[in-house]
């Protein structure tokens, strides 16, 4: 297929869905890592179409849902600091931090802008000499050779006003600790096709071996992820356990080594606290200290900066795959998307907004 629109065939679709019905012979539960799967899932009715038994829940895939709510406060502290520049992607603007957001903070008086690169926040600064430029840099791996990327260009050419606030996490760590959880419900996963174009999907190969789930890096089409359920159920139902690339046209075994390159050049792995599930070992990217002149939580001192979420929010639940959004006493109420209590009703790409967006569990 070449175009768009076959990927989005119905005919095909029904086909394909025959073809699960036709191989489910038992209950299954399989959880999409990312949250631009997750919309395409509610909004094209694929959860519904499903046969009896085969239940999809929805994975800590998208990265400003996992954001977690201290790298938010830090963000709005430096912000707030006078003769700051704070670039952000606009989805970041309305994470709710524990007091206020970053849109909050430009309402103020703040310098808050949208980009849409890091490399347009690097432009800025070499504008703006004589103030500070922090680039609120977030994301899976999927955005991480972007963000070391303008930290290389910085420091070749040597900008001094431009730094990083970082909060890179890395999605394999996060797949184990749900497995490993003794409240799991996961046994297969459909990984983030955009994640495993950087990285490759060699990675993954161990976790399918050790916790005998099958893997399939799959695309965001509906009929990428029509077949990419049909892998997982095929296996599933054989007793096979290994990884099995959907998205052939976009992902290979080793990924983008080059892209590769860059981020290890640039960070390092740490331990990282998602929101909603907490701190995971070794799940997360920080600048290496040979770049840590770019570091903005060093250079503001802000990494003090530690807070509680809120008891009232599931939406950890939901990115653990132990609920759904619709099962939240808040959800439409008084959680809705220009009223978020919860990063999961902010983000474009959350699970809380996907559901309220389609409205199928309204």
């Amino acid at each position: 297929m070449k175009f768009l629109n076959e990927y989005r065939n119905p005919e095909l679709a029904v086909r394909i869905l025959d073809e699960i019905r036709g191989t489910v012979t038992q209950p299954w539960v399989i959880m999409e890592i990312c949250g631009g799967q997750t919309h395409a899932i509610v909004k094209n009715g694929i959860d519904q179409a499903l046969p009896e038994g085969l239940e999809l829940v929805h994975g800590p895939g998208c990265p400003v849902c996992v954001t977690p709510l201290e790298t938010i406060d830090r963000a709005i502290a430096i912000a707030n600091r006078p003769g700051v520049i704070f670039c952000s992607f606009g989805d970041m603007l309305r994470v709710p931090g524990s007091e206020k957001d970053l849109l909050m903070v430009k309402a103020d008086g703040g310098d808050v802008r949208i980009v849409y690169s890091p490399l347009e926040a690097i432009k800025i600064a070499q504008d703006n000499p004589n103030r500070q430029v922090v680039f609120l840099a977030v994301g899976f791996e999927t955005t991480a050779p972007g963000n070391a990327m303008a930290i290389q260009q910085a420091a070749a050419t040597e900008l001094t006003n431009f730094s990083e606030l970082v909060s890179h996490v890395l999605v394999p760590p996060a797949m184990e600790t749900l497995l490993a959880s003794p409240d799991n419900r996961v046994q297969g996963y459909l990984a983030a096709g955009h994640v495993c174009a950087i990285m490759g999907y060699e990675q993954y190969e161990p976790i399918a071996a050790r916790f005998r789930v099958p893997i399939v890096p799959t695309g965001f089409e509906p009929i990428d992820i029509l077949e990419g359920i049909l892998m997982v159920v095929r296996q599933l139902e054989r007793g096979k356990s290994r990884v099995e690339n959907q998205y052939t046209r976009v992902v290979s075994r080793e990924g983008n080594k080059a892209a590769q390159a860059i981020i290890n050049r640039i960070f390092e792995v740490c331990d990282r606290k998602w929101r909603g599930i907490g701190m995971l070992p070794d799940s997360g990217l920080k600048i290496r200290k040979a770049y840590d002149f770019f570091d903005a939580e060093c250079r503001f001192k802000v990494s003090d900066i530690d807070v509680k979420e809120p008891e009232t929010c599931i939406s950890g639940l939901v990115l653990q795959g132990l609920k759904k959004p619709h099962q939240c006493p808040a959800f439409s109420t008084d959680c809705r998307p220009e009223h978020p209590m919860g990063a999961t009703m902010v983000s474009n790409e959350g699970a809380c907004a996907a559901y309220y967006k389609y409205s199928l569990h309204r």
